[in-house]
């Protein structure tokens, strides 16, 4: 087992395209996903790129990039995809210093579990205001809300439209998610 590090010593560390996870000061570096997640994970942030760009709403950026949800206590993670509004650009610098305001995770074998938990109550915690998590196995969609005092949950699949609270004007279907 790896010894305990900062985030400053974790951020300060030569820039890799490999994924890694700060969790409570110990480095988790996950193998490579499979190519089906990253062609779901490609699809995806097509369709959001374009919603963004044609709506300015603000920046889309994929995995890998560092979301730094605490850093007193040093987590940070990398989730699938990432989209900051433009009134909270200002948490964009070289990572993202706190809740983006959506997070896609595509799930797999190997991350469903944690996705659907442990990173869950994560997001939910730090404050992410949407949480989608994409099923490639299902060809499902859930979208999760994160309301002070609630979460609220939606499950699309086949055609129907995807609906967001944070891209309101977003409308695609399931299947446009998948091949």
């Amino acid at each position: 087992m790896g010894e305990r590090q900062t985030v400053i010593r974790y951020l300060s560390g030569p820039e890799q395209l490999r994924r890694a996870e700060l969790v409570w000061g110990m480095v988790r570096e996950p193998p490579a996903p499979k190519y089906g997640h990253q062609s779901v994970v490609t699809r995806t942030v097509v369709l959001l790129d374009q919603h963004v760009r044609q709506h300015a709403a603000g920046r889309v950026c994929v995995s890998p990039v560092d979301v730094v949800l605490d850093a007193a206590k040093a987590l940070v993670v990398q989730p699938d995809i990432v989209f900051v509004s433009n009134p909270r650009l200002e948490i964009v610098r070289d990572q993202v210093w706190g809740a983006p305001d959506l997070v896609v995770e595509v799930l797999s074998s190997a991350t469903r579990r944690r996705d659907q938990t442990l990173k869950w109550r994560w997001y939910r915690q730090y404050g992410v205001r949407e949480y989608w998590l994409i099923d490639p196995v299902e060809e499902s969609v859930t979208v999760a809300i994160f309301e002070s005092h609630a979460a609220r949950r939606r499950v699309f699949r086949n055609n129907a439209a995807v609906k967001s609270t944070v891209l309101a004007a977003f409308n695609r279907p399931v299947s446009a998610f998948f091949e």
